[in-house]
């Protein structure tokens, strides 16, 4: 599965003012793709769950989140990777063997080759950021992220990975010459009190509807700059 085709050479990480910042090959810092999207996100509804559930109980449920998140991540990587996958005995690393095997199942299935995994990309000037995986899904050249949910997705809930995916793309055809117009968001479920325990979603956005989201996220970081960096 895995065909290296090109060469992805490691960004460092940096915190500039409490914001991910990615030191390119130019020495200039650029802001990260997920804090351009954080800075200009409307957390309103954010904030009205916190006030509703509580804030001790919404800790706990993003401390869950982002301990399944990080290891279906890393489950998912190692399988691409054949390398030997995480081991462990406690409910998290349970759950994430269990999620990471739905999704080979449903998902990685249907791609044709890995470009690479974790791969850290720049669109000079602009921004920086580190996709899950680019690579060949079926038949097409793709960004492909993967992300894990507590509740089922509506297509209309998720602009900001479908910006995300144009992002990378941008970056990746800027960069290596390529055509990137398709984003795959492969998308599984982890908490059964929401009756969303291994439900497989995946959403694609590709040609036209590519483009849009591509004009969309060069404006958005226009409006990041202007906002912020001045």
């Amino acid at each position: 599965m895995l065909k290296e085709k090109f060469i992805y050479n490691p960004l460092e990480r940096v915190n500039i003012k409490g914001t991910r910042h990615y030191q390119t090959p130019g020495g200039k810092p650029l802001p990260s793709v997920t804090s351009i999207l954080d800075a200009l996100k409307d957390k309103t509804a954010l904030h009205e769950w916190r006030k509703r559930v509580g804030n001790e109980e919404a800790d706990r449920i993003i401390r869950l989140a982002v301990g399944i998140g990080t290891q279906v991540h890393l489950h998912l990587e190692k399988y691409i990777l054949e390398e030997d996958r995480p081991g462990g005995t406690n409910l998290i690393h349970q759950m994430a063997r269990e999620l990471s095997e739905i999704v080979i199942e449903k998902g990685l299935s249907n791609l044709d080759e890995v470009w690479g995994t974790e791969v850290p990309l720049y669109y000079p000037e602009l921004y920086a950021g580190t996709t899950d995986c680019v690579g060949v899904w079926k038949g097409k050249p793709a960004i492909i992220d993967f992300k894990t949910t507590r509740k089922p997705k509506r297509r209309e809930w998720i602009d900001d990975y479908f910006l995300q995916g144009a992002a990378y793309a941008s970056a990746h055809n800027e960069i290596y010459g390529t055509d990137i117009k398709t984003v795959v968001i492969m998308m599984i479920g982890w908490d059964e009190e929401a009756d969303n325990m291994g439900n497989y979603q995946e959403f694609v956005v590709e040609s036209d509807e590519y483009e849009r989201y591509a004009l969309s996220w060069a404006n958005k970081v226009q409006m990041y700059f202007d906002k912020y960096m001045q």
